[in-house]
């Protein structure tokens, strides 16, 4: 079983490498981009059958280790 983990700053919390990419992207004439968000995927491979007991785990993972729950949220995706 594969969990995917999205992890990505709160709302209202200063994204400046997001800001910096934004920057990057105007000045490569990207125009069209209205803002930027940078956050981060990490995806583990289980010894795990039943995905609501994959997805427990991964969420106690993300709350221990995986994720700043201050100032991060997260997202899990559990893939049989």
């Amino acid at each position: 079983m594969k969990a995917i983990v999205n992890v990505f700053l709160k709302n209202g919390v200063l994204d400046s490498q997001g800001k910096a990419v934004h920057h990057a992207l105007s000045s490569h004439g990207f125009e069209s981009v209205k803002d930027v968000r940078v956050g981060k995927q990490i995806i583990i491979e289980m010894n795990e059958t039943d995905s609501a007991t994959a997805k427990e785990k991964v969420a106690h993972m993300c709350e221990e280790l995986l994720a700043n729950t201050v100032i991060e949220d997260y997202e899990i995706e559990i893939q049989a």
